[in-house]
């Protein structure tokens, strides 16, 4: 007797259950789909290495994270030291070079004043000239002038940025804000990654689950062919086929539950069903030509304005966690075109996203981070002015936020004359994290992951201190 078609094809995949077996989890992550993890399977797992979701009311409930590879100039930006004029050319101070380390500056570098015109605005805010749209949302954004990291090199700073360790096999900061709170999305990954340009030198370890499990790690959505791989169906295999398909490997599951009572494998049954929903979820999202043309303009053209747009279509439907990643702000020489040129990519799509949450009322429950790995240094990099670029600099450097009951039109902390050392509000990166996941409702001391025999947290074991003042 010939078997029926869901019979036949549940024996075949009886024969692979020892390749899925030894491949675990990661295997099947290679997918792409096995990264999803909705709010509901989450709250119905008995995973005892789940936290709870939240730990008080929240300001947010999501974020965007705008990383900008290779790290702009704030001194060229937002936190503008007029007394540079005086010193513009001059040899630096002699103690911002003894005992010090810098990526490139060799000999004994000079200083170098910002050939941009800057604007006072709100509350001690200063503005470029390069990011005029910028300037008319600056009533929702809190500057914050006193970062301070460890690294100069891109890709440990990258990880440290994204991590709070300068090495690979942390989980990132998306990927802890996932298995803290999980989605409220159904049918789209938890946490979502774009990038335009190329990739960071840290690559995709800045989006990984590190010691987490894969659910929680960044799902990719890439601007050319299907946004997310293998999200198309194979050649041959219609979406009937493709549901039994579904359906047989939701059975063997199910019967492994029973055999074993891993709660992992209950997660994987809700992955599957995930998988097949964004088979339907993923193309509708990215097809941007349902929205207005106005709106489109508003945003502007290219695939980072097209990122900014699809964020907030995100957000809109739930997703927890979405990460931009725009590059090429490494500039050693050049300064002065090549940061303009960048600007002027950027400037309008992230003014339009704020102004378009605004206008959705979503503004105000999410959570809007801009920034990079490091800062630039006062000094140039180069044999002559002409041409000049800056180096990479740690000791104090710039991000925003918005949205997400932050304190609008706010500057925060402050660096010395030359904007070498950070004078007042110093805020270190386990700062900013242990902020966000407060605003998201999560006390950073009780979202932890029992790894190597130990309760692992984002930040670490060190005194990591909330920013309160940065919210109204």
């Amino acid at each position: 007797m010939t078997p029926a078609p869901l019979q036949r094809e549940t024996e075949t995949l009886v024969a692979r259950r020892a390749f899925l077996r030894g491949a675990g989890t990661m295997g099947i992550g290679t997918l792409a789909f096995n990264q999803l993890l909705s709010r509901e399977s989450q709250a119905n797992s008995s995973d005892p290495n789940l936290p709870a979701l939240g730990h008080f009311a929240p300001t947010a409930k999501s974020v965007i994270f705008l990383h900008m590879v290779g790290a702009p100039s704030q001194i060229d930006l937002f936190d503008p030291k007029p007394k540079l004029q005086d010193f513009h050319g001059e040899p630096a101070p002699a103690e911002f070079i003894e005992g010090k380390r810098f990526a490139f500056l060799r000999g004994h570098p000079k200083m170098m004043a910002s050939p941009f015109e800057f604007e006072a605005l709100n509350e001690g805010q200063e503005i470029s000239e390069l990011l005029p749209h910028l300037k008319g949302v600056a009533g929702e954004i809190a500057i914050v002038r006193s970062m301070q990291t460890e690294d100069f090199n891109h890709a440990p700073a990258q990880m440290f940025f994204h991590s709070g360790l300068n090495r690979i096999g942390r989980p990132s900061l998306g990927s802890w804000v996932t298995y803290g709170l999980g989605s409220e999305c159904n049918d789209l990954p938890a946490y979502v990654v774009m990038v335009s340009g190329g990739v960071a030198g840290a690559g995709a370890s800045l989006w990984s689950n590190g010691f987490l499990p894969s659910v929680y790690q960044g799902v990719e959505f890439r601007s050319d062919g299907d946004p997310v791989l293998f999200l198309s169906d194979p050649e041959g295999v219609d979406r009937r086929r493709r549901r039994r398909i579904i359906d047989g490997i939701k059975q063997l599951n199910a019967l492994e539950l029973e055999h074993t009572g891993d709660p992992e494998i209950r997660t994987r049954i809700a992955q599957y069903e995930l998988a097949f929903k964004m088979q339907m979820s993923v193309p509708e999202l990215t097809d941007l030509s349902t929205e207005p043309a106005e709106l489109r303009e508003l945003y502007g053209d290219g695939s980072f304005a097209n990122h900014c747009l699809q964020a907030r279509r995100l957000v809109e439907r739930g997703v927890r966690f979405v990460e931009l990643y725009n590059s090429s702000w490494d500039h050693h020489g050049g300064i002065e075109n090549n940061l303009k040129k960048k600007c002027q990519e950027i400037d309008q799509p992230i003014s339009a996203l704020i102004s378009d949450l605004k206008m959705r009322g979503l503004l105000d429950e999410t959570l809007i981070v801009w920034g990079a790995e490091f800062g630039r240094t006062p000094m140039f990099q180069g044999a002559k002015l002409a041409g000049a670029g800056r180096d990479h600099h740690k000791e104090a450097y710039t991000i925003w936020m918005a949205g997400g009951g932050v304190r609008g039109g706010i500057s925060y902390g402050e660096t010395d004359a030359f904007g070498y050392n950070v004078t007042k509000d110093p805020v270190l990166i386990r700062d900013l994290h242990a902020t966000i996941l407060h605003a998201l409702g999560m006390d950073h001391e009780q979202v932890s992951f029992r790894f190597q025999g130990l309760d692992q947290r984002l930040t670490g074991t060190e005194e990591a201190t909330v920013q309160r003042r940065l919210f109204g």
